[in-house]
């Protein structure tokens, strides 16, 4: 209880300068109301004016800086669609080589194959005459051999 009046004791000292801390405003007139409007307008259009120009500006730049990216956007395009065309046509050419290369194998090789096949033929053609010759030699020679044991005399009589 003695603290709860020592409390309201020095609420009642401060409570005067409590009330001294509040300023209290002057007054101001209506007039001085609407020039202060009137001001705050101005300052609000030239705000929104500002505001439109740096619009335009900023769309401006902005426009300039799309046609500029687009046309290096473009340039890159060129040059990648250039060097695609040059790479397509190195290689048609390199194709077109191998192609005539492997004509050329082919051909050399369908070459070689006819001589080996022409020799072939040509070397069965000379072992059939060979066969046929040696089988008539040796018809050949079996008729002389029966000539000969004909001629001799025969065994016990020399």
């Amino acid at each position: 209880m003695k603290k709860a009046l020592v409390v309201i004791f020095l609420l009642a000292l401060l409570a005067p300068g409590i009330g001294n801390a509040v300023e209290t405003a002057p007054r101001i007139t209506d007039r001085e109301i609407v020039e202060r409007l009137s001001r705050l307008e101005e300052g609000q259009r030239s705000l929104e004016a500002r505001i439109d120009t740096l619009d335009r500006s900023l769309n401006n730049r902005m426009d300039a800086l799309e046609r500029s990216l687009n046309k290096r956007i473009d340039d890159v395009d060129a040059r990648l669609n250039d060097r695609i065309d040059d790479l397509r046509a190195e290689m048609n050419a390199r194709f077109d080589t191998l192609q005539w290369t492997l004509g050329l194998f082919i051909t050399i090789a369908l070459v070689i194959l006819g001589f080996v096949l022409r020799l072939q033929w040509q070397m069965h053609r000379r072992l059939t005459r060979l066969e046929t010759i040696q089988e008539k030699q040796g018809r050949d020679l079996d008729f002389v051999k029966s000539l000969i044991e004909k001629l001799l005399p025969p065994k016990g009589v020399l």
